[in-house]
């Protein structure tokens, strides 16, 4: 990890845990909170997408299995909290593993179908398997997050938590990508065929990729359940791994700090919407709109190539 990124995890740290200081309404700490949770998914995504070349639109079924898994083993079955969150990863990631394998052969928009199929035949599991998950009716009385006798159970407590765990999530990413595994990745994404010729096992590597990205939607799935103690199939349908891909695009593909700042954004930006009511979904299309057309590669990539072309200029000025 080179001495830029050094310098934007000081700056990113320090802005989000300096916020709670100065936000004293809990309903905006909730909103970051959740946005602490998309990042978690949208760095796993974005490792997909950006580093190994693969699209999914089926995130929000490893987002649910991480939720209902850790949901169904401590509510119902009763068993300890932070060793079952441990067991929902598992189980998420041999699902991965096994669905990954077949599937990741394929290539475009096939791959995509196989993805959503997934997603939907998951939705479809969590509402008709209602006497286990709670059906459309959501599932209720989920315990909150603890350490020994601690609590985290208000908004102001579980944030550090979350924005921990996040920016932990971040700072591994950054490390994965300029790693060796890394540079194999980078290749694999920009070109299979002369990937496969310098010796790079490119089936291998998707299947991984796809793995740690299917268990860091379950390990947000997992925080949101046990964060919100209520859940319902709502909250995992094929419209929010439309709207994760969207945070990835608007972010920058190929971007980790591209993609947390997409989370933040497209999580953020509805809230401020409310203000025109009726329009709010007319306003947020126009503005993904205006985005994707002045900036392709994406907003935090977009902007800091801006800056990067101001900066002589300003210096020229200067003299």
């Amino acid at each position: 990890m080179g001495k830029k990124n050094k310098i934007y995890l000081l700056i990113y740290a320090a802005i989000i845990f300096t916020l709670p200081a100065l936000l004293r309404n809990n309903y905006h700490l909730m909103v970051l909170n959740v946005a602490a949770l998309n990042i978690v998914i949208i760095i796993g995504l974005n490792l997909l997408m950006g580093y190994a070349g693969q699209i999914s639109l089926g995130h929000a079924a490893f987002f649910g299995l991480g939720a209902y898994l850790s949901a169904i083993f401590t509510t119902t079955y009763g068993l300890p909290l932070w060793p079952t969150m441990l067991l929902a990863l598992i189980i998420t990631a041999m699902v991965a593993y096994a669905i990954g394998i077949p599937t990741l052969k394929l290539a475009g928009h096939y791959l995509v179908m196989a993805t959503l199929g997934f997603n939907v035949i998951i939705y479809i599991i969590m509402i008709q398997l209602d006497t286990v998950t709670g059906g459309p009716s959501g599932f209720a009385g989920i315990p909150r997050l603890q350490i020994g006798g601690f609590v985290f159970d208000s908004d102001r407590k579980i944030y550090y938590l979350l924005w921990t765990v996040s920016s932990g999530v971040l700072l591994l990413s950054l490390n994965l990508i300029h790693s060796r595994v890394g540079r194999a990745m980078a290749a694999l994404s920009h070109n299979e065929t002369a990937a496969c010729c310098t010796g790079i096992d490119t089936q291998a590597y998707k299947v991984k990729i796809f793995v740690i990205s299917a268990t860091l939607a379950s390990l947000a799935g997992s925080f949101y359940a046990h964060y919100i103690t209520f859940i319902s199939p709502g909250s995992f349908s094929i419209f929010f791994s439309i709207q994760v891909v969207t945070m990835v695009i608007v972010g920058g593909i190929g971007s980790l700090w591209g993609g947390a700042f997409g989370a933040i954004l497209l999580t953020i930006l509805p809230e401020f919407l409310h203000a025109v009511k009726e329009y709010n979904v007319l306003a947020y299309g126009l503005i993904l709109m205006v985005v994707l057309i002045f900036f392709p590669q994406g907003l935090f990539p977009g902007i800091t190539q801006v800056l990067k072309k101001r900066e002589p200029l300003i210096l020229e000025k200067g003299n």
